[in-house]
């Protein structure tokens, strides 16, 4: 008999089998793969599971070449905008009264002597009466103390009278000079001030407390109908923001690589802009509860754009010089258990994954603490490529 055609074809294998040995294939190749979670720099790297490539796929993948560098470490944290306390001014009742109406809401730009808010107050019906009395006395004594002088030359009062008056004189003046003293800080208008002078009637002026600075009207703290204690009740925050603090925290090893004056940027994560800063203060003191070093950085905020109590990134530039190995941003991956690792080229045309310990970020570079020698060849351009090709 002639041989059947079909046996003389290779036997078929059912496709449960056959699928069952594609996934042990692959179950295999996955095994072979995996990576170690330790970073090891003295393990063959030429193995197996080595990556090839052809010429063709070669071409997509670009090197570089890892040396000795020295660079400035970049510090980047989080922290808070706060007013500039250099050019914020707390504004304290200057007389007693309760608060007649408010003449300012928070937000509001005032000039330097604006008026904020009027109280009835009757601190100014007693401070032009006390300044009337001692202006008219402080006439008085003056007058008699020229008078007992003009005697004393004729014999008319002994030398003993003439030095009194003058006494009392003096003393009447300074009284009157601290009534006087005492309108002007209740900021009593000048033209009532000259009224009182001339002998004329005048009318207690409302009782306005005014902005001392100019600025932007931060916080308002008290509220129509509110008693006011003179000198101890805060009214109003007004800060020129300009320029704001940005507060922030270091932790260990930041600290020995942050000094007063370095340059910072800060993004407000808004938009892609940054404003420039520099490190003001770094605290000599550690927060207990923490465990950190505070420091104040120094912003120019001509737009109005930071805002108190906003969160935002900082990046302090260390002046400071460090050395290592760095590597672009771009050749650092990462694998199925989210350890950093890189693509070196072998000897033999190879490429094999490398696990790597990466220290600070220094602009589009890692620092390199291990996983790589200086002269080693690593893959910035076509990684995810090649860590495709491992997987197949």
């Amino acid at each position: 008999m002639g041989n059947n055609l079909a046996d003389s074809q290779p036997p078929r294998f059912s496709r449960p089998i056959a699928l069952a040995a594609s996934l042990a294939l692959l179950a295999a190749v996955v095994s072979g793969s995996g990576c170690s979670s330790r970073v090891d720099t003295n393990a063959s790297s030429v193995t197996a599971n080595n990556v090839r490539l052809t010429p063709a796929q070669r071409q997509r993948i670009h090197l570089y070449t890892v040396d000795p560098s020295r660079f400035r470490r970049t510090v980047e944290i989080t922290g808070v905008v706060d007013f500039d306390n250099d050019q914020a001014t707390s504004v304290l009742a200057p007389f007693s009264g309760p608060v007649s109406r408010l003449l300012v809401s928070q937000g509001d730009e005032v000039d330097k002597g604006a008026p904020l808010a009027s109280v009835h107050s009757t601190d100014f019906s007693e401070a032009i009466s006390n300044y009337k009395k001692a202006l008219a006395t402080a006439r008085t004594n003056r007058r008699l103390a020229d008078l007992d002088k003009d005697l004393l030359q004729h014999n008319g009062v002994s030398q003993r009278e003439e030095a009194q008056a003058e006494t009392d004189a003096t003393n009447a003046e300074a009284d009157r000079d601290a009534a006087l003293q005492a309108l002007v800080s209740l900021s009593v208008p000048p033209q009532t001030i000259k009224a009182i002078d001339e002998g004329r009637s005048v009318a207690p002026p409302a009782g306005l407390i005014r902005s001392p600075v100019a600025g932007t009207v931060v916080e308002r703290l008290i509220t129509p109908g509110e008693l006011l204690q003179a000198g101890t009740t805060a009214c109003f925050t007004v800060a020129n923001l300009s320029r704001v603090w940005v507060m922030a925290q270091l932790f260990g090893s930041d600290l020995a690589a942050v000094k007063v004056g370095d340059p910072a940027d800060v993004a407000t994560g808004i938009d892609a802009r940054t404003f420039p800063g520099k490190v003001d203060k770094v605290s000599a003191l550690v927060d207990p509860d923490t465990r950190a070093v505070a420091v104040r950085v120094v912003v120019d905020n001509p737009a109005r754009l930071l805002r108190r109590q906003m969160y935002v990134r900082v990046a302090i530039h260390s002046s400071y010089e460090s050395s290592g190995l760095l590597v672009p941003v771009s050749a650092v991956l990462r694998d199925d258990e989210n350890l950093p690792c890189v693509y070196v080229a072998q000897a033999d045309g190879s490429f094999a994954r490398q696990h790597v310990a990466l220290g600070y970020r220094v602009g589009e570079q890692y620092d390199v603490r291990e996983g790589l020698r200086s002269g080693a060849q690593v893959v910035v351009a076509g990684g995810i490529f090649v860590q495709f090709m491992q997987s197949q």
